[in-house]
């Protein structure tokens, strides 16, 4: 509404971006690509050794 002349806002302080996190080493890569590879693996075999597992306890128990 009314303002005097030489009111100026406050001024807020600089802005400094978030401190970044060193990149991984070579021993964090090589760990990060062996538990993508074994989870890639394990996503074709798990389904399979499963169904075998089940299939056996039928068989096993199912004709009592």
């Amino acid at each position: 509404m009314f303002v005097d002349e030489g009111w100026k806002p406050p001024r807020e302080p600089a802005w400094e971006p978030p401190s970044r996190k060193p990149p991984m080493t070579k021993a964090q890569e090589r760990a990060v690509v062996w538990i993508v590879g074994l989870n890639v693996v394990l996503l074709f075999v798990a389904p399979v050794g499963g169904a075998s597992v089940i299939h056996a306890l039928i068989a096993l128990f199912g004709r009592s």
